[in-house]
């Protein structure tokens, strides 16, 4: 069994729409941390020297969202209320593991443009590999935005998915839609741009807010994805457990059989 990598970086250097602080303590500056952590909470005096080095432990100090780098969006991410269940959308922490290790289907979407696709696109899709996703596979949308990860434009320019589409896959009993861009809706500009032309409520991040209607979870921001075949393996992306959030971090990987 071949185990792919399908996660983007979290990457201090790189652009981020919402920037990523990372501080790194040494290992010679984690030994004066815990001396100065001893003394202070515990009134014990501790000597680094005697360390090897004079060193400890290195320690990581993060500040990010938790939709920087490869993330699952969970229902209470799209709204407050649903139309679905006891009216209140689950949190990241309350969903079922079940739905993230499934079979996958990548579906080609590369060369559409910045904006959206549809339900065509979609068909086109399935008839072209010859599968048509089945009740709780993980569909993958491979619009080609992962080559502008780290820039400006990977947040501007890349393809998402029409109201329509996103409930074509969930009528098929998909509950996790996967994606290599920043979302799953078209960039903000380009919806704001519809929007402000049309004055059509429905191309306001039809994606997202599909969820308000129906219970289902995004993967967004994965990478690698020309490391897969079309279907014929399988996708395992558990989110990081943080209680009541919109989202978790995941290192999502597919798993091949060679």
């Amino acid at each position: 069994m071949r185990i792919i990598d399908l996660s983007s970086h979290i990457d201090a250097s790189a652009y981020e729409a919402d920037p990523v602080t990372h501080e790194v303590l040494t290992a010679a500056q984690g030994a004066e941390h815990m001396a100065e952590q001893l003394k202070a909470r515990l009134g014990i005096e501790f000597d680094v020297s005697v360390l090897r080095d004079s060193e400890f432990l290195t320690l990581d100090r993060i500040s990010l969202t938790s939709h920087t780098g490869t993330h699952v969006d969970a229902p209470s991410h799209y709204g407050s209320k649903t139309t679905y269940g006891n009216g209140i959308p689950r949190h990241i922490d309350e969903m079922p593991l079940e739905w993230f290790h499934n079979p996958g289907v990548k579906l080609d979407v590369r060369g559409h443009g910045t904006g959206v696709i549809g339900v065509e696109v979609l068909e086109k899709e399935f008839a072209r590999i010859g599968y048509t996703p089945k009740p709780m596979d993980i569909v993958i949308l491979d619009t080609g935005a992962a080559e502008h990860a780290g820039t400006q434009t990977y947040f501007t320019d890349y393809t998402g998915l029409d109201g329509p589409a996103t409930n074509f896959l969930l009528d098929l009993g998909v509950k996790v839609i996967a994606t290599d861009a920043f979302s799953l809706d078209a960039p903000f500009p380009d919806i704001v741009k519809r929007y402000l032309q049309t004055k059509d409520e429905s191309v306001l991040w039809p994606a997202h807010f599909a969820g308000r209607d129906r219970e289902y979870c995004q993967i967004e921001r994965l990478a690698n994805l020309e490391a897969l075949p079309d279907f014929g393996f399988t996708v395992v992306a558990f989110p990081v457990k943080i209680k009541g959030a919109g989202a978790g971090w995941t290192r999502a990987v597919a798993l091949l059989d060679d």
